[in-house]
């Protein structure tokens, strides 16, 4: 990575902060089509399988419960209180885990495996130790020490003495969702939570052996202020866990129901908004964290620091990961795979997922096949979203052409960029600048084949860029 510094140049964001893809994947959900069925993904399995060198997979499983809603949030999830439904549903995941496994070759490694949703822990220990067991059971788990078993957990709803269980279960890591410990704001988004009970849950997890925690936190929520952020970045960077994810709060509640419970008056203008970013840059960077990209810090010892040191980063729908030159096997409902040259995504309602499973089908409502040129802006928009700039030559070679010829209209949407220094333009070399580093997204954006031209959509299908 050319920079680590990152430049706050707050007229510069507001200028630029505009909806846009988080380039999680390339081409984005929303051009994945029903065209694409069980038929295509089983073709793009089977390929996958022939390549010479066998590809490693990465496994996803989306448990979509959780016990009270949280109004800010845009996942796939369901608000129930009844755990008989986490039973049934693991019933059906272990069925859809039975119907992949056999198309994948067995000397394809398991190299990373990642529960997700919802509140993955709305399972208890024993449940998630039975998921984790069929899929060791029908897929072959790497031994390597790299290898990352990782859980998003609620602290709200987790007993410290389970993290023993999970280590022993084989998770590696766990990804706690804080959001702000300030009580106004926890009481505006519904979720209640105490500084004692997530140090407790993530004190348990260091004690355990677990190698590695995250934090989520969001800025731009509803009556958050620079003061009572600041004393949660302090309480944070106390805490010290190794990552830290810092999103920002995307209210649209036009495709999110919950936020309609959140009161307009009680959001944050733009100004106040990008203070609260300035604010978590400034504190993490001051603490020792490596700002890495998008929303994500890391400590310099860090996988995910050291990977992006070696050139080793990727992004993915699990966000930033270490494994690189993966497939993406997507379980459970809503989830999304990417084998090969193919996106496949999960019915969105639980019902079509489990007539789907109970029907022996593979479960996919849409998906895409990639063409040579939605693989070639992908590989340049995932490393400018991991190294921060885009490996001219090395695109050149790979897919054989003059880029200045093919990227012609991307590098003139570039210009007003370059000219605000947010990037440097030079032969054979583009690379976002320190003040460029915080706006990866809009950079990005000139490459997108798929954007409109300016969306003056009334509701974006995008969140902001900041």
């Amino acid at each position: 990575m050319h920079s680590q510094h990152v430049a706050f140049d707050a007229e510069l964001l507001r200028r630029y902060n505009r909806p846009g893809p988080r380039y999680t994947s390339y081409p984005t959900a929303p051009q994945f089509s029903a065209d694409f069925g069980e038929m295509q993904l089983r073709n793009a399995i089977q390929a996958s399988n022939e390549e010479p060198i066998p590809r490693r997979l990465s496994l996803y499983v989306h448990v979509p419960f959780c016990f009270s809603p949280c109004f800010y949030c845009g996942c796939n999830r369901i608000i129930t209180r009844d755990k008989t439904r986490g039973e049934a549903y693991l019933a059906r995941l272990h069925r859809e885990i039975a119907l992949y496994a056999p198309l994948f070759d067995r000397d394809r490694e398991v190299i990373q495996l990642h529960l997700g949703g919802g509140t993955p822990n709305f399972l208890d220990p024993a449940q998630l130790g039975d998921l984790v067991d069929a899929l060791r059971r029908q897929f072959h788990f790497s031994d390597n020490s790299d290898r990352d078993i990782s859980i998003e957990i609620d602290p709200r709803y987790c007993d410290p003495g389970w993290m023993s269980t999970l280590a022993r279960i084989g998770f590696t890591r766990a990804s706690l969702g804080v959001q702000d410990f300030d009580p106004i704001v926890q009481q505006a988004v519904n979720r209640i939570q105490s500084v004692e009970d997530t140090r407790a849950v993530i004190e348990a997890a260091r004690a355990a052996g677990l190698r590695s925690i995250n934090i989520d936190l969001i800025y731009g929520l509803p009556r958050q202020n620079l003061e009572g952020f600041a004393r949660t970045l302090d309480t944070i960077t106390d805490i010290r866990p190794d990552r830290l994810a810092v999103y920002s709060y995307a209210h649209m509640p036009h495709l999110f129901k919950a936020q309609k419970q959140i009161r307009d008056e009680d959001l944050l203008d733009g100004e106040s908004k990008l203070a609260l970013l300035q604010l978590a840059v400034e504190k993490l960077t001051a603490a020792g964290y490596v700002y890495i990209g998008m929303d994500h810090f890391a400590l310099p010892d860090d996988e995910l620091a050291q990977a992006q040191a070696r050139g080793g980063l990727h992004r993915n729908f699990m966000g930033y990961t270490t494994h690189a030159n993966s497939d993406l096997l997507g379980l459970g409902v809503s989830a999304i795979s990417h084998v090969g040259n193919t996106f496949s995504q999960n019915p969105r309602d639980l019902p079509a997922w489990e007539i789907a499973v109970d029907n022996g089908k593979l479960p996919v409502f849409r998906g895409m096949q990639m063409s040579e040129d939605d693989e070639l802006r992908a590989d340049l928009i995932q490393a400018l979203m991991c190294q921060g700039e885009i490996p001219v030559a090395a695109l050149e070679r790979r897919y054989g052409i003059q880029f200045e010829d093919y990227f012609s209209d991307s590098l003139q949407q570039l210009e007003p960029l370059a000219a605000d220094a947010l990037v440097e333009v030079a032969p054979g070399q583009i690379r976002a600048t320190s003040r460029g580093r915080l706006l990866l997204r809009n950079i990005a954006m000139c490459f997108d084949r798929y954007l409109e031209p300016p969306a003056a959509d009334a509701r974006p299908r995008f969140s902001r860029a900041i």
